[in-house]
């Protein structure tokens, strides 16, 4: 019997000590650890066309991997096309009037102003001759002065024609005005800031992918008329990704950002998923509903962004999440795959 009693003393004495050992084990490690629970949560982006016109094609479904600068809509551009290419047709007018402008009098026109100038010489010559025999002629009684006065008249025309041809032939030895060539310049660059313009709105008529994402949902279809305020797709952004959490205000000083750490969740209990802390709050906000915690929910606590690897895309939006920090005084634990 009192065998009996000794060796159930000694199988309690046994169990006593395995779980004081335990307790002890237990209560070190959550020393050594810091707890904290959240959501996992990422980035949606809105693709919005930036004008208003008829939707073409959409052509990436719900679910699809896009890459960033695919073309995932366009829009109708029957009107805009036309106005591209006339845009494109005055860039090209103006600016062979620039470079006529710049290149100056070609040297067929400098020779014909020349020409011009020696031909109105000889006219001039020749209304001299007829308009000093007429004199003559006056002088002696045989000519009247009607006829006289014509043939002064036609001598200070051909005087006047010399002049006039003379400044035609500087105007085409010197050429354009810089004026005349900065006014050309000038609206030259206006024709290209129009058919850039237009161009930057055709360009627009096609939806791209901002970066490599996935399709959440598809919200316009093709006929219906677009704006920048109607989106047509909402896009998950699956790197980074990252677990909202909310330490407390005793907890805070043992999270610093770049602190390593390993993130759970129910959906996947073998898993360990490393990440860092990139974030910490400077302001304290209430708890929020979403967030399961030991304190009160009434209590202010500190959100805390961790990012996490997660390089075959397990981790989904909202899902509930357990993040694991080592404390300063204990090594990171290494995630388990």
């Amino acid at each position: 019997m009192n065998r009996r009693l000794l060796v159930i003393g000694l199988v309690a004495l046994v169990l006593a000590a395995g779980a004081l050992a335990f307790a002890l084990s237990n209560r070190d490690k959550a020393a050594d650890e810091l707890v904290l629970y959240g959501n996992v949560d990422l980035r949606l982006v809105s693709l919005a066309f930036y004008g208003n016109e008829r939707i073409a094609e959409v052509l990436v479904e719900e679910g699809a991997r896009v890459k960033k600068g695919q073309v995932l809509a366009r829009l109708d551009t029957s009107r805009l096309t036309p106005q591209v290419a006339k845009a494109r047709a005055a860039v090209a007018a103006q600016a062979a009037v620039v470079a006529r402008l710049r290149a100056g009098s070609r040297p067929e026109e400098i020779a014909q102003a020349r020409a011009n100038l020696d031909s109105a010489k000889a006219d001039a010559v020749n209304s001299r001759k007829q308009y000093e025999r007429k004199r003559e002629l006056f002088g002696r009684g045989a000519g009247s002065q009607q006829d006289l006065d014509a043939a002064r008249a036609a001598f200070d025309m051909a005087e006047a024609k010399i002049a006039l041809m003379q400044k035609a032939l500087d105007l085409a030895v010197a050429g354009p005005r810089r004026e005349d060539i900065e006014q050309a310049e000038a609206q030259l660059c206006g024709e290209e800031a129009d058919f850039a313009y237009l161009g930057r709105q055709l360009a627009d008529a096609e939806l791209v992918a901002p970066r490599d994402a996935i399709v959440r949902s598809r919200l316009m279809e093709p006929g219906e008329m677009a704006s920048p305020q109607r989106p047509v797709y909402s896009l998950a952004i699956v790197d980074p990704k990252w677990v909202r959490a909310y330490a407390s205000e005793p907890d805070l000083g043992k999270i610093k950002p770049g602190m390593k750490a390993f993130v759970s969740t129910d959906s996947f209990p073998d898993r360990r998923y490393a990440g860092w802390v990139g974030f910490i709050s400077p302001v304290a906000e209430f708890t929020p509903k979403t967030v399961q915690t030991e304190e009160l929910r009434t209590s202010l606590v500190y959100e805390v962004r961790v990012f996490v690897e997660d390089p075959d895309d397990e981790l989904r939006l909202g899902m509930p999440a357990t993040v694991h920090l080592a404390t300063p005084e204990t090594p990171s634990p290494e995630p388990a795959r």
